[in-house]
């Protein structure tokens, strides 16, 4: 069993709320707009990262980390990228590669908005966090955990804080 902290759009934004939030878990992954380098570093210091790189992610975030990953946890395959839209509304090239490599979890980040969704069609779990950082139009910060056991996902929770609460 593993348990994995998913998070987005921190925009070099790390605090302590999400620190306790993901101090039990085993990994964090990061779908995208990390904001520097120094937030990457610290983030890696605190749990081990697997991090995508989004559209405000310069030069330097963007040798460290690829556009799109897949890999497999315990027996789940998992694709993470940044913008890659939702169910039934996927980015042309994520679409591609769902149907290519079928992974069992979608994981982006992007819009702000936290967004869990079975997609029955391509019989994927779809994670959107939302927004872990304090900029941006959103009110609520959000951030994901669950556990993965073999092909199983469970116990999802989802971490909410005001936005402008440090």
């Amino acid at each position: 069993m593993k348990r994995i902290g998913i998070l987005s759009d921190t925009h070099g934004f790390f605090d302590d709320k999400l620190r306790r939030f993901f101090d039990d878990v085993d990994e964090l992954w990061h779908a995208g707009d990390i904001g520097n380098p120094e937030t990457a570093d610290l983030i890696a210091s605190f749990k081990p990262l697997r991090a995508v790189y989004g559209n405000i992610d310069g030069a330097e975030l963007r040798r460290m980390y690829p556009k799109t990953d897949i890999w497999n946890t315990e027996g789940v395959k998992t694709a993470m990228t940044h913008i890659g839209g939702y169910p039934g509304r996927y980015d042309r090239e994520v679409y591609s590669t769902v149907l290519s490599h079928q992974p069992g979890l979608l994981i982006d980040g992007h819009s702000h908005i936290l967004k869990v969704m079975f997609d029955k069609k391509n019989d994927l779990l779809f994670i959107n966090p939302g927004a872990a950082g304090i900029y941006g139009f959103h009110n609520v910060r959000t951030a994901v955990r669950l556990e993965i056991h073999g092909k199983e996902m469970a116990n999802l929770e989802v971490g909410e804080w005001p936005r402008g609460a440090k």
